[in-house]
């Protein structure tokens, strides 16, 4: 590849200070820039932004480039946070990491670095790109269990054609081998999970600082009341942890799980066992489909996703009267979620998703 700007998303973690290093190792003009995206309770208890920064300087100068720090906050609330609000409020599971790489580091951010003259945007995410012609592909990341394809499907081909993945052929196990032998202070840094906004409180505690709890019962599927909850919007389908049903006399000693949320009774549903018939559907429902290029072929044999990390499943796609979409899958799918994503692929082509109705 021609040597090219290039500027990397750096986040203060492992992933990115090992792509920072492979883009100058290239051969590229690298800057990176820091994204500060959350201003709301910023502090190291709950979002170490200034932990994060000081580690992506430090990188910066080990690797000597330059940093600039560039605060996405506003765009971030506008188009990442008041969707997860109102998903919330409409009682569905959002997934915020999707809408954040489709409005923030792959538009905002984008637009900022072709502002400043870029060729190129970079991250540390595990996919790789293939350009064929005027089509620029999707592919899984070769490290199966770090493959982030999954949350890349909303953004756009033109998008994906100026941006980079530099770990893509990588596994895990070989990037923190490098950032060790480069002597980089992330090497052993532990990897985030969750939102950034969140961090360290409990889900449901944060959640009450926008929302108003609505509480109401908790049945069985046979309309039996066996507890209380405190709002639909804390839980979602497949949940175990947080239900506080104890042991309950007449009843088998088995776990209980979120099956089904009624919305128009306020009812939120369980049953036992994490094998109950229940859990499981055969399809589920999608509004709207995203392609990252054109649609495949009706015919052409397909997998698809519910949740990250999840072994590919078969399954077919019916286009409704409604205009939405039927994903009818092989084998019955557990905890299909609305407000999730629904991925689907061609072996390792990412061909796009979409959100879960029902």
């Amino acid at each position: 590849m021609t040597p090219s700007f290039v500027i990397v998303g750096l986040s203060g973690g492992v992933d990115s200070s090992v792509a920072a290093y492979l883009l100058k190792k290239a051969g590229h003009h690298v800057e990176a820039v820091f994204m500060k995206n959350w201003e709301e309770d910023d502090t190291e208890d709950f979002c170490p932004a200034a932990a994060d920064y000081k580690d992506a300087q430090a990188v910066s100068d080990l690797l000597g480039i330059e940093l600039h720090c560039v605060n996405f906050a506003a765009e971030y609330w506008q188009s990442v946070f008041d969707d997860f609000l109102r998903e919330h409020q409409a009682f569905r599971t959002p997934n915020p990491d999707v809408l954040c790489n489709k409005e923030i580091k792959f538009k905002a951010f984008l637009d900022y670095a072709k502002n400043r003259g870029a060729d190129y945007i970079a991250t540390g995410h595990y996919a790789r790109l293939e350009k064929v012609g005027d089509v620029t592909r999707l592919l899984k990341g070769l490290d199966a269990d770090k493959d982030q394809s999954y949350f890349l499907h909303a953004v756009q081909h033109t998008q994906l054609r100026q941006s980079l993945f530099p770990l893509g052929h990588l596994q895990k196990s070989e990037v923190r081998a490098m950032a060790k032998s480069l002597g980089l202070v992330t090497a052993t840094k532990k990897d985030s999970t969750g939102i950034c906004f969140i961090g360290e409180r409990k889900f449901k505690s944060f959640l009450q600082d926008f929302m108003q709890e609505q509480p109401g019962s908790i049945e069985t599927l046979e309309g039996e009341v066996i507890g209380q909850h405190q709002g639909l919007m804390f839980y979602t389908v497949g949940q175990r942890q947080g239900l506080n049903i104890g042991g309950m006399k007449g009843k088998i000693e088995a776990a209980w799980y979120v099956a089904h949320k009624d919305i128009k009774r306020n009812v939120l549903q369980v049953v036992q066992g994490e094998a109950h018939p229940a859990l499981f559907k055969a399809s589920l429902t999608v509004q709207s489909i995203h392609w990252i290029n054109h649609p495949p072929e009706p015919t052409l044999p397909l997998s698809a996703k519910i949740r990250y990390r999840q072994t590919d499943q078969p399954c077919q796609i019916e286009p409704l009267p409604s205009g939405h979409f039927k994903v009818n899958f092989h084998q019955k799918q557990r905890a299909v979620t609305p407000g999730q994503s629904v991925v689907f692929y061609q072996d390792d082509i990412c061909l796009g998703g979409g959100i879960i109705e029902s």
